[in-house]
């Protein structure tokens, strides 16, 4: 089968042809970059220099690209175009977690499969039940804090929830962070995303060899996550040599993913089946955790779209405090239009930086071999041509008789696109529903408070998040 083809141009423009924003001779703009605000950086030099421009950062030199067509042609190049920067697949790997989000080429293709398979919505409605669980326990929680008045630090609560949905859901455990005032595994997830960040950003891959006080302290957050994950191997190991049928059958994802490990040719080893274990935890963790803060933000500055979104939400529940049911989930479509328009504004995955694995052109730029990209997903999603008043947060956009909210989708892209889109987005969006509709069926949102009363600043760490949000609740009348 042939390739395809990322672009077609009759001239094609070299990279040198392009603009780019004021830098240093050799260094570019290696000095200018601010890790935690990349992506606003590259974005503001977007308006100077146009939907492609070219990045030096010292010896390396990007293509950055902000055109959604061009960026969604690219990425379905994957795996045999483009694909994750080497110092991507090296740091993760040498931290212990070469799963899918981090491997190129045949361990990409090998690993696919087991992945998708393990989030199947046909598995997701079967784990369902522990999904509920873990929300009641949620409800439970924020129940305490509404009644006592105690603002609640929301990105800490929110992804000790995602701890506790994707490690019963992923792996049959009940590890309830959310009750506990421990010491938990999410304390040490917290440390990991922003460590690899760190480490792909650095000019100088000091960290190798240079053993600070704070990556000794990382080191020690991976080896306490890896031992938790071998613990989830062995347990599920276990269920499944004492109840064989759950081969055909499996309760949860980890059980998939032995399954589908186990299976005679299969070219599996235990080295991807963790890396992935510990890939699912540290996505499941962070990302659904940082959209649904977002999320809650939004919402409390825009009471009309709360307001409507509540109204769907106790229609559909009927009196119950969150789902119970997948059907119920199904039917949230305001509140799921409030997610999407919120990851169109928000995306926890601003960039996607990537690298050329052979000679290719992306929107009539000459790409060789090896030459870096970086894709800003936000471009086209905040551009006037694609979305009228793009500043504006409308969830109408995403609901019938709103905008062509497919087209929409093309534009904005918050779990990827192509080959390499985000295999664990339906879960996603099953959670952020479920607790959203959690919320509005059981609170008032006083308010969604700042560390400085402005606005919620943006923070850059592989994802984006929001800096020091605190959430105040009062029991709904």
């Amino acid at each position: 089968m042939a390739e395809p083809v990322v672009a077609v141009a009759p001239h094609l423009r070299s990279l040198r042809d392009l603009p780019s924003p004021p830098g240093l001779p050799l260094v570019g703009q290696m000095f200018a970059a601010d890790p935690a605000r990349f992506h606003q950086q590259l974005e503001g030099w977007r308006r100077e220099c146009g939907d492609l421009y070219r990045l030096r950062m010292g010896p390396r030199q990007f293509l950055v690209v902000a055109d959604p067509e061009a960026t969604a042609a690219a990425l379905r190049d994957r795996p045999a175009g483009i694909g994750r920067l080497q110092r991507i697949v090296d740091v993760s790997a040498r931290m212990g977690f070469p799963g899918l989000f981090s491997v190129n080429g045949e361990a990409w293709r090998r690993q696919r499969p087991m992945v998708m398979a393990a989030f199947d919505p046909g598995h997701i409605k079967r784990y369902f039940p522990s999904l509920a669980k873990v929300t009641g326990r949620f409800a439970g929680a924020w129940a305490r804090a509404a009644a006592s008045g105690t603002p609640i630090d929301l990105q800490a609560d929110l992804m000790r929830y995602t701890v506790d949905a994707i490690s019963g859901l992923a792996f049959g455990v009940d590890t309830n962070t959310i009750e506990s005032d421990g010491d938990v595994i999410q304390q040490h997830l917290d440390q990991v995303l922003p460590a690899l960040f760190r480490r792909v950003m650095a000019p100088f891959q000091t960290w190798r060899w240079l053993r600070t006080p704070a990556e000794r302290r990382v080191d020690e957050s991976i080896a306490i996550v890896g031992r938790a994950v071998q613990d989830f191997i062995s347990q599920a190991r276990e269920r499944l040599a004492r109840d064989p049928s759950l081969r055909e059958r499996p309760r949860n994802l980890i059980e998939a993913m032995l399954v589908a490990r186990d299976k005679p040719g299969s070219a599996l080893d235990d080295g991807d089946l963790a890396g992935n274990v510990m890939t699912m935890l540290l996505a499941g963790e962070d990302t659904t955790a940082n959209t649904l803060a977002w999320m809650i933000y939004l919402l409390a500055r825009h009471p009309e779209a709360q307001a409507r979104a509540r109204a769907e939400v106790q229609r559909v529940l009927g009196g119950e405090r969150w789902p119970t049911t997948l059907e119920q989930v199904a039917e949230l479509d305001i509140v799921e239009a409030c997610a999407h328009e919120t990851m169109r504004l928000k995306p926890v995955a601003p960039i996607i930086v990537q690298q050329a694995h052979r000679d290719t052109a992306v929107a009539g730029v000459e790409v060789p071999a090896g030459t870096l990209l970086i894709f800003l997903m936000r471009g086209g999603a905040l551009d006037a041509r694609h979305f009228p008043e793009p500043e504006r947060f409308d969830p109408q956009r995403w609901l019938d008789g709103g905008a062509d909210a497919g087209s929409s989708k093309r534009v904005a892209m918050p779990f990827g696109a192509g080959p390499r889109i985000c295999p664990g987005r339906y879960l996603a969006l099953v959670e952020i529903k479920m607790v959203i509709a959690m919320l509005l069926a059981n609170f008032e949102i006083v308010a969604v408070d700042t560390p400085d009363g402005g606005e919620a600043r943006e923070r850059l760490a592989l994802t984006m998040s929001p800096v020091g949000l605190r959430l105040r609740l009062a029991p709904l009348a």
